[in-house]
């Protein structure tokens, strides 16, 4: 055998050493927790053994929520450049855990949304088994969309699965199919919502503070207003959502609460934005220096609000096998132990340190580039969508909306840079039999111009009667294909979008498949 082919690089080596790691300190989570629960349960304990895989599949659902959801949070933070990745996970794990075991609650629903009616299910042996079905299905379809690169909805994958193990284990009657429809309208509702929200955000910042003339003193009269906005949507987010389980707080306190924060947000960094702004140059990085602390504290506040909400994703089934163990009936409430919230909260802090940064990547910068100006208005369409869509009844998946988020900025920008370019070819094509220099000069002034002098030099043409300007709508389509730039990866938001669709299907189908798998074993 030659030289050359036995020659392997380097780099192979170390990818695959970094991947046994991971896998190894994965692996050793997961012994542990059948190693403590072994000590839990006993040998006295009904079911113990049960117990302990459940709760096995419970941390193995938590660390691929880690690695798969909890990127919508830092991920734009990330790829922004506000943190590194490194700083990024330390804050989301911190923050994770924080928002499960502070504000995570003690109690949860056994079937999240009333998806089935467990009791058309008959059998509590047959309600335990569909709930480890579910969970399993559920990480497992995770752990192959994180593979994939698709950041996708947990709820929808544990959701998926609770319905896909319920239909096999009571029938097509048991499943509440209005509900489906609800959570199938979140689809359409949530990224178009967040992606909505986001590109109107990024288009009044571009129109009020990018494309005037001075840059600063715009970002002076408007930052300020902005970061108050965001301190309002954050607190009432929190209020609604972070704290629900802890202090439960209706709308309209939680508004005023958010509005009293926003108020001393706006004293507090007014003066101070004032300052930092003369310092900085009159150019568009300048007010991406401004955006800097409030994307960190976004990210952190996001991470909060997800570990007190989703990680019930990872805890609920565990925490509803644990109750029907306990009392051998199947009860519409379960209490969540400390341990169960343990394994969920530290599986996703371990999830996410493992495999986040896969994702972390995806969302921050491989669909497309996101400066901190674009991050922030990621970071406030999600916080203000929940919001509006909590308050509307309407069912959302908040990484549908994070994700959105990005897909609107991203095509946002494709329309803004194809507009100028047009706008500027239209421009060159008229003029062209002028002077060579000065047409050169004047196309060089409209693309560096700010936008309201671009309007002006626009109607300035006109007015000197170069009725020219004026192209026939399919001149202006094929200008415009000409210089339009892809600024949002194509290939990725096929791939996305995909996963989304077929995210209660694959789990559910495997939930299926797991039941029957499961009761083949348990039925003598």
């Amino acid at each position: 055998m030659s030289d050359q082919m036995m020659e392997v690089p380097a780099g192979s080596f170390r990818t695959g050493s970094k991947s046994f790691v991971r896998i190894a300190i994965a692996g050793a989570f997961l012994l542990c927790i059948m190693v403590g629960m072994n000590l839990y349960v006993g040998a006295s304990v009904q079911g113990g053994s049960f117990l302990v895989i459940a709760a096995i599949v419970g941390g193995y659902m938590a660390m691929n929520i880690g690695a798969n959801d909890v990127a919508n949070n830092v991920g734009p933070t990330v790829g922004s450049g506000a943190m590194a990745m490194g700083a990024a996970i330390a804050l989301a794990a911190v923050f994770e855990l924080g928002g499960a075991l502070i504000a995570g609650g003690d109690v949860v629903g056994t079937v999240k949304s009333d998806i089935i009616a467990p009791e058309l299910i008959g059998d509590d042996a047959k309600f335990v088994w569909l709930m480890l079905a579910a969970l399993f299905a559920g990480a497992v379809w995770l752990n192959i969309a994180t593979y994939l690169g698709a950041p996708v909805s947990t709820t929808h994958s544990i959701v998926g699965g609770v319905l896909g193990a319920g239909i096999a284990a009571g029938g097509w009657h048991v499943a509440n199919w209005a509900v489906m429809l609800k959570i199938a309208a979140s689809w359409v509702i949530s990224p178009v919502m967040g992606g909505s929200i986001a590109a109107l955000l990024l288009f009044a910042i571009t129109k009020l503070i990018v494309d005037q003339r001075d840059i600063l003193g715009a970002a002076r009269r408007c930052v300020p207003y902005l970061l108050a906005a965001m301190a309002w949507a954050f607190s009432t987010y929190l209020a609604l959502k972070g704290l629900k389980k802890v202090i439960p707080l209706d709308f309209p306190t939680a508004t005023l609460i958010g509005l009293v924060v926003a108020a001393a947000i706006f004293w507090w960094v007014r003066p101070r934005i004032a300052q930092r702004s003369k310092t900085l140059p009159n150019e568009h990085e300048s007010i991406n220096h401004l955006f800097t602390g409030p994307l960190i504290f976004a990210a952190a506040l996001l991470s909060f609000a997800h570990g007190a909400n989703d990680v019930a994703n990872a805890v609920g089934p565990l925490a509803a096998i644990n109750d029907a163990l306990a009392n051998g009936a199947v009860s519409a409430k379960a209490s969540i132990p400390l341990w169960v919230m343990g394994i969920g909260a530290l599986g996703i802090a371990v999830g996410l340190a493992l495999y986040g940064p896969k994702l972390i990547r995806t969302v921050g910068s491989e669909i497309t580039h996101l400066d901190k100006t674009r991050a922030f208005c990621v970071a406030l369409a999600a916080a203000v969508t929940v919001i509006i869509a909590s308050q509307l009844g309407l069912p959302v998946s908040s990484t549908h909306i994070a994700v959105g988020g990005v897909f609107g900025v991203g095509f946002l920008r494709e329309y803004l840079d194809a507009n100028r370019s047009r706008i500027a070819a239209e421009i060159g094509e008229r003029i062209k039999g002028e002077d060579a220099e000065a047409v050169q000069r004047f196309l060089t002034t409209f693309k560096s111009s700010a936008f309201v002098d671009q309007g002006k030099m626009i109607k300035h043409l006109r007015s000197n009667g170069n009725a020219r300007l004026h192209l026939a709508k399919k001149d202006r389509k094929n200008i415009s294909a000409v210089y339009k730039k892809e600024l949002v990866k194509r290939s990725l938001v096929i791939r996305i979008v995909a996963a989304w669709l077929i995210t209660v299907p694959a789990s559910g189908t495997m939930a299926a498949v797991f039941y029957f798998t499961i009761r083949g074993y348990m039925i003598p």
